[in-house]
């Protein structure tokens, strides 16, 4: 007697085999439907994904093969998730999150951890645990096996290495490995496995990896061995992540050169009442490069299990190129960087010109990391320098700070750290967006003049350098010339209020003049934007501006401006050893700051 019925499958995580046929069934479905049955035969239909069930004698054999992730995203590797093969964005998203192993445990010859293959002890807690689970017989059939695979493309953007008695940590998967079978462990059994990150979301690379465990039954007849069951697990790779100024300091990094002990005195003070520690980079190792924010950049990448920061080395590649690989790369500080090939490296590519905003909403779509804004040349224009692509590309496949692109080609130097900053503010904003201002600075000059002070001078006490307020407002080229560059400022205003979501009363206006060298701008006296913030504590470049009873006028106006923020200024001399150069005290600092307490995946795309 035959009974036969056809039934569509609908799969789950879990899955049986049945012997002597093998071929597997969701656990619900078999155990409801199936169960009674003790002798059965399955015939496949595969057009219409059918199966045949007819008696038949022999055993039937139950087991559940799972290979199981976090996808749950709580640290914790739980069995058999119905959603661990996809990979969703949200607070009610799911899919298991892969960090790369960009960091040093190597304090020896440093070089980074996903080099290496060998004592990889000591670096497992940056790895991704996965777990293969088996429930059922002590062994299968002679010539049933189980193989791990991953595509081609993923090879170079993971390694997974198994536990073993035998060797430290075998490679299963990765590089030129693109499958290998896997010890079966029958029975009620488990396997751990070690899944390590090699890659960061870039233009090629989504930043999504599949892991794939395939029961294979033996060849026959002259065909190849095929599969009957695969069981797939989906990762995506943690994003690199800027801090904006408004998350707190941790470490403030300066440079010493033969010329600026008063700007280290001033910068330690400083740093000691911001509660944070100072690094000072020594002439040997910055060979005269003073220019710490243009060098590197801050981040950190994160995963329910662990945690670190990274920096990003810029491709300027000035004489401070070895100090983040040789310095900073360590324990649980990673390092990444991205080289543009067969092209000349232009100023834009110095990280002066890469910053992030606080948290924003915009048109009702909320970024809870902030936005990074870096500076191009204008859209119109046929020849101007701009960030080298490589590094664009990698900013945008972060995803989730996603870019906003200021026109910054007009300065001579071309950052958007000469024009803008952001500083904590104490109400529902957060933050407020400092721009520089020449007309903020003529109708603080204009007052000055119409107040009796035309004759108080800029630059007083720096002999050859003093002008008085008088004559800046007669310099007709001058004038010309701010009012070009307020022109740009106020494109890139039009452009932050839109794409940060900004009001007029979101922006403070910094009074700061310019001037024009080669047909591009630099400041006129030492750039008050171009500052550092530690908590509530800024540190200004000293303007050494005209004096009214014997205080500076422009560090008046700062002082007002940010003292309604409850923020506390301390202004640096940085003329001699900084403005000089072209630079300011934020071009010549950098600093680390706390992550987000925000985690990242949660994040609705």
């Amino acid at each position: 007697m035959v009974i036969s019925m056809n039934l569509w499958l609908h799969f789950s995580s879990g899955y049986i085999y049945l012997a002597p046929s093998l071929t597997f069934l969701p656990v619900a479905l078999f155990e409801l439907q199936m169960a009674p049955l003790r002798y059965i035969s399955l015939v496949y239909s595969r057009p219409k994904a059918a199966y045949e069930l007819q008696w038949h004698r022999g055993p039937v054999y139950l087991t559940e093969i799972s290979l199981d992730v976090d996808a749950d995203r709580d640290g914790q590797v739980e069995r058999n998730n119905p959603n661990k093969g996809s990979w969703m964005w949200g607070p009610n998203g799911h899919g298991a999150i892969l960090l790369v192993n960009c960091d040093s445990e190597h304090t020896c010859r440093k070089s980074l951890d996903s080099e290496h293959q060998q004592q990889l002890c000591l670096y497992l807690k940056d790895m991704s645990p996965m777990v293969l689970r088996t429930s059922g017989p002590a062994k299968l059939p002679e010539g049933y096996k189980l193989t791990m695979h991953i595509s081609q493309g993923d090879a170079e953007c993971v390694r997974v290495f198994r536990t073993s008695f035998v060797k430290d940590y075998p490679l299963v998967v990765g590089g030129e490995d693109l499958s290998k079978e896997v010890p079966c462990l029958w029975g009620n059994a488990e396997m751990n496995f070690y899944v390590e990150g090699l890659r960061f979301p870039d233009k090629d690379f989504e930043g999504l990896i599949s892991i794939n465990l395939s029961m294979l039954e033996p060849s026959s007849q002259g065909f190849p061995e095929t599969p009957i069951f695969t069981d797939r697990v989906v990762f995506r790779v943690a994003p690199w992540i800027m801090t904006p100024n408004t998350l707190d300091p941790v470490e403030v990094f300066v440079c010493s050169t033969t010329d600026n002990d008063q700007f280290l005195k001033r910068m330690r003070r400083l740093v000691e009442n911001s509660g944070c520690k100072l690094k000072i980079c020594p002439e040997d190792m910055n060979r005269g490069d003073r220019w710490m924010q243009d060098e590197i950049e801050f981040g950190y990448i994160d995963s329910p299990h662990q945690r670190f920061p990274v920096v990003l080395d810029s491709p300027r590649d000035g004489d401070l190129q070895d100090f983040p690989y040789d310095v900073l790369l360590g324990q649980d500080f990673g390092y990444v960087t991205r080289t543009a090939y067969g092209k000349e490296v232009s100023s834009l590519d110095s990280f002066g010109n890469l910053e992030v905003s606080p948290p924003v909403t915009v048109n009702g779509k909320n970024y809870p990391l902030g936005r990074i804004i870096i500076g191009v040349a204008f859209p119109t224009a046929t020849e101007g320098r701009n960030m080298t692509k490589v590094v664009q590309d990698f900013l945008w496949a972060q995803k989730v700070q996603e870019p906003i692109a200021l026109f910054s080609d007009w300065l001579l130097v071309g950052h958007v750290d000469e024009f803008m900053t952001f500083v904590p503010a104490p109400d529902k904003k957060g933050f407020r967006l400092l721009l520089a201002s020449p007309d903020a600075s003529y109708k603080l000059f204009r007052g000055l003049q119409n107040g009796g002070h035309g004759q108080a001078k800029m630059f007083d006490g720096l002999g050859a350098e003093e002008i008085t307020v008088d004559e800046i407002l007669s310099d007709e080229k001058l004038k010309a010339e701010n009012n070009y560059v307020q022109s740009c400022i106020d494109w890139n205003r039009d452009v932050l209020k839109r794409e940060l979501g900004l009001d007029d009363d979101d922006i403070i206006d910094l009074p700061i003049l310019f001037r024009v060298m080669e047909n591009r701008a630099v400041a006129y006296y030492p750039d008050m934007v171009n500052m550092i913030v530690l908590g509530k504590n800024l540190g200004i470049p000293k303007p050494f501006g005209p004096k009214v009873d014997g205080r500076c006028a422009l560090e008046a106006e700062m002082t007002s401006l940010m003292g309604g923020l409850g923020l506390s200024c301390t202004y640096i001399d940085d003329f001699a050893s900084y403005h000089k150069l072209l630079g300011e005290v934020h071009c010549g600092s950098n600093v680390r700051r706390e992550p987000f307490s925000f985690k990242w995946w949660n994040l609705e795309m």
